[in-house]
Order: structure tokens, then C-alpha cells, then sequence
């Protein structure tokens, strides 16, 4: 359960070896912030938590659970909200439903998913469960643009301590293959409303007899909104896939497919059944009635597929097909060679902004079938942002690996607040299930936009309202004043989306007298600017959308420190309150499987200290509580103390794991609040708890690294049960005396 009341701090429990580390940090947290008169309590925002508040028809007393996301949604539009947010699982279907299981699994009566409803229960029930799906909780949060960028002590230590990079050659066969027509990118449609044509809009289909099909009515939009509309062909799809795997084929490279089925969860996961459907496309030529009768959807992978067909009376000859297809195709890229899982078993297993990055980090190298690292066909589909991988890759290919040691860094500040360009992830994407023509019709009669649509294709439309666009636009000014350095609106004038955003870009600029200090230019040529001020040791502030974002705070910070999870990440809300997002999670499904096989946790809690000295800082400022800036000024030394001491998470059984960096971080921590003279009280407090944790040290060092080698049992994996993981990731007695 979760805390009812509003604390003064809120720490959102969420998914995998971010909350599994939590149950070890925590504690710590609340123990040195409770001297200060400081609450801190907790929001489950997590997969499982968010499917049990959804059905508490059948569960018990004890198991039903609030909607903790629908009240944090609220509280982030209060100038009270101070939210320190890890990440979450951004729920594929595969995830939701093993999710479902486990929760059944535990005693929890909630239904299954129901795959394709045909009763008004079974309509009513995928209705909650596709509101969980994808990025979910993000847009509910978001109230506020964001301020991403390296700490700076995260950042000195990376240039000391540069990570490895792989060796790029001139002749790498590794491409980045995208649609040139038929995709979101070129149908796309914008315009900005007046107040005239505010209000209730409705999407609708109308077919090629006339009849029309309301897709969704009560599109509320609001006057100055920029919205879009696209679509992307299922046939120049089919097409385009049916290519590229065969000239994956003929250039001898791995092929590949990137895409973000967490954040795009209506049209990735429909996009990645047809590059299952086109790799084995003899097998659903043969075999494709009786897949269909098994309720085999490509959309769920290559894994799915192969458990379905292992049910069915036409195994044998299915699996042989199968197997003979896979090996006439060019070899896939692999997420676990070992455990044969390819690119194709699961369509969240490869995400784009942290499978890309990683590929150009190790030379564009990805693992074939074989256990060997090998070039590869990078394919992403839609080409709107595609050719910012294509730029990098070009980029090092020309100019060798990128040198940790001497580069500068790239910040950003993403517009995101109020759902803005929200593609994919929300009730405005459909699968189109007839030929005609879509079209979205404003409240005052006006057709905004329409497409001539196949069945099949995918349409959305998607909106960026006026407040946050301004509110983007001057947070941009804020950050390249505070930095005084290259400054760059990732902008395409020729894509009628940001060319819809330019024209409230440079009247803000303008006026403020700073048109001077700013960039607008696409993502190719800013990618190519960026990477060469970086390779100078110069710093760079890319100003983009919301999906942009997404994908530069992964590929700059993976070549910068070799992880995004060690970023600072500050959202400013609009309404005045603050929430501190620590870092991606991306890796963190490969974490919690070594712990379970091993009791080794090697997840980096950088991101979360980043964020907690933020936050008290913030708390400072808004409450005007000096004993919280105090401790944040300490946390940043305890910070500062972990690099210094090289005591972050090792990979590896018998290297520093997250459990004896917490430790550390506590130590450092407890020695700053008693050496520093702002605070008298709290110097006397912590005095006796430095020097006990400095005393016992190999004692409690011992007594964390005891269990480890052998697996650990957390109760589950998306839901784990609080009293083993608590014995799991507090296995000092030492240590937990201490702090209390």
C-alpha cells in the first residue's frame, strides 16, 4: 500500500531494478531527511500497481489499491508537487499480459486480456487494460517541459574515466535504412487553430460506399493547438520490409528493426508484425489459415508466435518451415545469442533510442545468431527521425570512435508538457479497418486535415498546445543564457509539424532580443553540428520535440557517459512544482535476471542521487526549509564522494553492486551533513552516523557481499513481495542499526 497524505517529497514506486533498488535506498532517504522534519512518501505508478487499481471489483480488502497515478496526475498541477519519478515499464502487450499471469498467479482475480473482445464486458475490460499499455504514465505527469543534461561531477568523472567505445572504420557495412515515401513522415498534415475552430472535433472514416465511422468523437482542442495528422501505407510498408531483408541478404549484414512499441504502443507494435510477417512471409503464405485459427498476430513476435505454434497439430511441419526460413534469410540481430531470443521474439525488446545508440557506441556492431558481433541493416521505418542515426553513423565512420575523454556534451530541453506530440501513445491511433478517407472534423464543421486511406494503415493525429510551446521556447532561452554556448532548435522547415512550431519559435526569440544566440536547423544537419562541437570539447543545448527528446537523451548521454540512467533530468511545472525524472531504464530487465540468478544488482542509483539533491534543493527553495537545502548541498557531495571513490555498481559477482554503493553514498553523505557549519543540529545529528559507518565498514561490506553468488527470490518480477525483497536488498543488520 501507499502513503495517503501529501508528503513533502513523493518517490514513485515503478517497475524492475529501479524499484528493486528502491527497497534499499529508501530507507536511507527517509532516515537522513527525517532530522530535517522532511516526509517522504510513495506513489505506485508501476505495471502491477496500475492494473490492480484498475480492477478492485474481485479483489480483496488487503489487495485493492487507489489510483495513485490519477492523484499524482494531480498533484504535478499543484505548485505543491515535488515528485522525484524513476523509471517505469512503458508496457508492451507481451509485458501487460505476463504481468496479468503473474498477478493471477499471486491470488489477484483480475481478468485476462482479451485479445479480441466480441461481448460489451470483454469491450469494457480491454478498454482499461489498453489505457495501461504503452507510455501511460508519462503523459498523465508531464506537466512541465523538460531539462536534461549530465551533472557535472557525472560528466568529469566520464572524461576521467572514459567507458569503452568500439573501433569504427571508414568501410563498416552498418546502414540505416528508412522509407522514402507511403510513411508518417510524408503525409504528414499540420496546422495551428484559431479560437474559431476550437473545441470538440470528431475523427472519422468515411468509406468508399459514403457510409462514415466515428473513430473517436470529443477531441477537445483548444485554440492556438498545433495539430497533425498522418498516416503510414501498410502496403509501402510490406514492401519496404520485403526490401530491406533482402538486401540485408545481399550486403551479408544482420537485419535488424528499430522501433518504440512502449511509447508508439498502437502503431509500433502493428508496424513490427509486419516486419514478423514479411521475415517468415512463406511460412504465413503456407500455413496462414491455420496460424490464424491458433490466434497467432504477428504483432506480438517471433516468441508468441513459436509458443502458439507449439500447441497445434501442425507443429512438426510448421516449426521445420520456420526453421528452414530463418536460415535462407539474411541472420538477425540478436537481444540474447545465447538464448537464440532475436530481434523479432519480442517487440519491446529492441527500442529504438537505446538499441541504436548502443549499436553506435560499439562501432556498429551488433550480435548475430552466432555470438558474434557483425554490421547490420538498421531499419526504422518512418523516416522522420531516422536520419539522426544515419548522420551519426555516417559521421563516425568518416572521423573514427567517439573519445569520452575529451568531449563536450549535449543538453536538452524537450517540449513534452500537456501530452505535446504524443505519436502513437493515445487514443488517437488507429489500425484502419476499411478503405476510404479519414478525416478530422472540427467542432465548427471545418475538415482540418484528411487522407485517402487502405485498410490496414495506420493513421494518427497528434496535438502540441500554445502554453507549452512558449513555455518550451523560453525555458530554451533560460538554459543557453545560463550556459552561454551553441544553442540549436532541432527543427525541420520543410515538415509541416515543425514548420507549425517554427512560426511561434522566432517571434519568442525576437522578442526577447536572442535570435542571435539560437539555431534552427533539421535533425540531419543539427545531428552533424552537434557531433562536431562536442568532438571540439565545446557543449551544445539541443532544443527539440517530445519524441526527439526521447531519442537525444539517450544517444548523447550513451556516447557521452556510456548510460542515460545517469542524467539529471528536471522538469519545471507549469503550475510552479517540480518533478526530477532519474535517468532511462532500458537496461534494467537484463539487472533484474542476473539478480535473481545471482544476487548481483548492478543497477547505477546515480540518476536517483542526482535527483534527490535536486529535490531538497527545490524543497528548499519552495518551503523555505534550510535544513532540506543543507542536505541536498551534502547529497551532492555524497554524489561527488561515490564517483571520487569509484564505488558505483560493477557488472559483474564480487564487484560493487547497488546495495554497497548505497552504502557508501550513506557514509559520504553522513560525513558531509557533520563536517558542514550552515547547520549546527543537523552537523551533531550525523556525527556519530558518519563515524559508525566509517568504523564498520568491512563489517557491513562483508556482511551485503555474503549472499551474493547464489539466486535471489523477490516473490515475483513485476510484483515482488516487499518482505523478500526487503531481506534481499537489505542484507546488512550493521548497516540498517546505523542509520535507523
Amino acid at each position: 500500500m501507499t502513503d495517503r497524505s501529501v508528503p513533502d517529497i513523493i518517490f514513485t514506486k515503478v517497475d524492475e531494478a529501479p524499484q528493486i533498488a528502491s527497497a534499499s535506498l529508501l530507507p536511507i532517504i527517509r532516515a537522513f531527511t527525517a532530522p530535517a522534519g522532511i516526509s517522504v512518501g510513495t506513489k505506485d505508478i508501476s505495471l502491477a500497481g496500475r492494473i490492480i487499481a484498475a480492477f478492485p471489483e474481485k479483489l480483496t480488502a488487503t489487495q485493492r489499491q487507489p489510483d495513485d497515478l490519477a492523484e499524482l496526475g494531480e498533484l504535478v498541477k499543484s505548485p505543491a508537487a515535488n515528485v522525484i519519478k524513476l523509471p517505469n515499464i512503458s508496457a508492451s502487450e507481451p509485458q501487460l499480459m505476463a504481468a496479468i499471469k503473474e498477478l493471477q498467479s499471486q491470488g489477484y482475480d483480475i481478468p485476462d486480456y482479451p485479445a479480441d473482445p466480441a461481448t460489451a464486458e470483454e469491450k469494457e475490460i480491454r478498454s482499461r487494460y489498453d489505457a495501461i499499455k504503452g507510455s501511460a504514465v508519462n503523459p498523465v505527469l508531464r506537466e512541465g517541459n523538460s531539462d536534461r543534461r549530465a551533472a557535472i561531477a557525472v560528466k568529469n568523472y566520464a572524461k576521467a574515466n572514459p567507458h569503452s567505445m568500439g573501433k569504427w572504420t571508414a568501410d563498416s557495412k552498418t546502414y540505416v535504412s528508412t522509407m522514402s515515401s507511403g510513411d508518417f513522415r510524408a503525409n504528414e498534415k499540420s496546422a495551428t487553430l484559431d479560437q474559431a475552430q476550437a473545441g470538440a472535433a470528431r475523427i472519422e472514416l468515411v468509406k468508399a460506399d459514403g457510409s462514415a465511422v466515428v473513430l473517436k468523437s470529443g477531441v477537445n482542442l483548444h485554440a492556438g493547438t498545433v495539430v497533425d495528422t498522418t498516416f503510414m501505407s501498410a502496403r509501402t510498408l510490406s514492401q519496404f520490409l520485403t526490401e530491406q531483408i533482402e538486401g540485408a541478404k545481399r550486403n551479408g549484414v544482420l537485419f535488424s528493426i528499430h522501433l518504440k512499441a512502449t511509447m508508439m504502443k498502437v502503431s509500433d507494435p502493428i508496424i513490427f508484425g509486419h516486419a514478423v510477417a514479411a521475415f517468415l512471409k512463406p511460412v504465413f503464405e503456407k500455413h496462414g489459415a491455420a496460424l490464424e485459427r491458433a490466434g497467432v498476430n504477428p504483432n506480438s513476435g517471433l516468441g508468441a508466435l513459436m509458443d502458439q505454434v507449439a500447441t497445434m497439430p501442425e507443429r512438426a511441419e510448421i516449426e521445420a518451415d520456420i526453421k528452414a526460413v530463418i536460415e535462407a534469410r539474411p541472420p538477425l540481430y540478436m537481444v540474447n545469442s545465447d538464448k537464440g531470443i532475436t530481434n523479432l521474439h519480442v517487440p519491446s525488446d529492441v527500442i529504438v533510442d537505446a538499441s541504436m545508440p548502443a549499436l553506435i557506441r560499439a562501432g556498429g556492431k551488433g550480435w548475430g545468431p552466432d555470438g558474434k558481433a557483425a554490421d547490420t541493416n538498421c531499419v526504422i521505418p518512418d523516416s522522420s527521425y531516422a536520419s539522426i542515426y544515419d548522420e551519426a553513423i555516417s559521421f563516425f565512420k568518416a572521423n573514427g570512435a567517439f573519445n569520452p575523454s575529451t568531449a563536450g556534451t549535449v543538453q536538452n530541453i524537450g517540449l513534452m508538457a500537456q501530452k505535446a506530440e504524443e505519436y502513437g501513445s493515445h487514443p488517437t491511433t488507429f489500425e484502419i479497418p476499411a478503405d476510404g478517407t479519414v478525416r478530422l472534423v472540427l467542432a465548427n464543421g471545418d475538415v482540418l486535415h484528411e487522407h485517402k486511406v487502405s485498410k490496414g494503415d495506420i493513421w494518427r493525429a497528434a496535438t502540441t498546445r500554445k502554453a507549452p510551446i512558449e513555455d518550451w521556447v523560453k525555458l530554451a532561452i533560460e538554459r543557453q543564457k545560463e550556459e552561454g554556448c551553441q544553442a540549436i532548435f532541432w527543427l525541420d522547415a520543410t515538415r509541416p509539424h515543425d514548420a507549425e512550431l517554427i512560426k511561434y519559435v522566432k517571434p519568442i526569440l525576437a522578442a526577447a532580443g536572442v535570435a542571435d544566440k539560437f539555431q534552427i536547423l533539421a535533425p540531419r544537419e543539427a545531428t552533424r553540428l552537434s557531433l562536431e562541437t562536442i568532438t571540439q570539447g565545446k557543449n551544445s543545448i539541443a532544443v527539440s520535440g517530445n519524441v526527439l527528446r526521447d531519442y537525444l537523451t539517450d544517444l548523447f548521454p550513451i556516447l557521452e557517459l556510456g548510460t542515460s540512467a545517469k542524467m539529471l533530468s528536471i522538469v519545471k511545472l507549469m503550475n510552479g512544482g517540480g518533478m526530477f525524472e532519474t535517468g532511462a531504464g532500458g537496461s534494467a530487465p537484463k539487472h533484474v535476471q542476473q539478480l535473481m540468478e545471482e544476487n548481483h544488482l548492478r543497477w547505477d542509483s546515480l540518476g536517483e542521487f542526482c535527483a534527490l539533491g535536486e529535490s531538497l534543493k527545490f524543497l528548499a527553495n519552495a518551503k523555505g526549509n534550510s535544513k532540506a537545502r543543507v542536505l541536498g548541498n551534502a547529497v551532492d557531495a555524497a554524489t561527488q564522494g561515490v564517483l571520487d571513490h569509484n564505488k558505483s555498481p560493477g557488472a559483474k559477482v564480487g564487484q560493487t553492486d547497488n546495495r554497497d554503493s548505497h552504502y557508501y553514498f550513506s557514509m559520504y553523505w553522513a560525513e558531509a551533513l557533520a563536517a558542514q557549519k550552515d547547520d549546527a543540529e543537523l552537523a551533531a545529528h550525523f556525527a556519530p552516523i558518519a563515524k559508525a559507518l566509517a568504523e564498520n565498514e568491512q563489517k557491513i561490506a562483508a556482511e551485503i557481499s555474503s549472499a551474493q553468488g547464489k539466486p535471489a527470490d523477490l516473490g515475483g518480477y513485476y510484483h515482488t513481495d516487499p518482505a523478500l525483497t526487503e531481506t534481499v536488498m537489505r542484507p546488512s543488520p550493521t548497516f540498517a542499526r546505523i542509520i535507523g
